[in-house]
């Protein structure tokens, strides 16, 4: 049981840190460059790079990374006195929920929407105002969330090994 769970840290460690860099990534630079494109071009990228996504990695450990938490919240919660416990837990929760309940309840359906739209049209220009501020709001959660559990997690791994 010892080892199935320094092997779920770790890889929760390590999917946990990508999705935390992409995040990061984009609320950094990505939809600003976007936004910067000449109209209606960043709006035809986005809703680009919504489709590829779902056929890349991405979406693998998107939800490998989720189930990875999801089962070491479940086994810090069964013991919460062994080393690291409280951080691990506290760590998956908060991935949980900031990563993959954000995505879900935010990201996703905005995805949707825009995938509707056609970008050269007066709707597509404003669905695309409205994108860039409210996805890149959610994704600001996501990075804040993903990067706090990284840390986290690795503290429960540090006290753990």
């Amino acid at each position: 049981m010892e080892l199935l769970r320094i092997i779920l840290l770790w890889f929760a460690v390590i999917s946990v840190g990508l999705m935390a860099g992409v995040y990061f990534t984009f609320s950094t630079f990505v939809m600003r460059s976007l936004d910067a494109i000449e109209a209606p071009a960043g709006m035809i990228a986005m809703q680009s790079i919504n489709r590829v996504i779902l056929r890349s990695v991405f979406l693998p450990i998107f939800f490998l990374s989720t189930a990875a938490c999801a089962i070491l919240a479940g086994m810090a919660l069964l013991d919460l006195s062994a080393p690291g416990a409280p951080w691990i837990l506290i760590g998956s929760v908060l991935y949980v929920v900031g990563m993959f309940a954000v995505t879900v309840a935010g990201n996703v359906p905005l995805n949707n929407r825009l995938d509707t739209v056609s970008a050269d049209t007066a709707e597509g220009a404003e669905m695309w105002r409205e994108y860039l501020d409210r996805w890149t709001l959610w994704n600001h959660a996501r990075t804040i969330s993903c990067t706090v559990s990284l840390a986290l997690l690795v503290l429960g791994l540090s006290v753990r090994i």
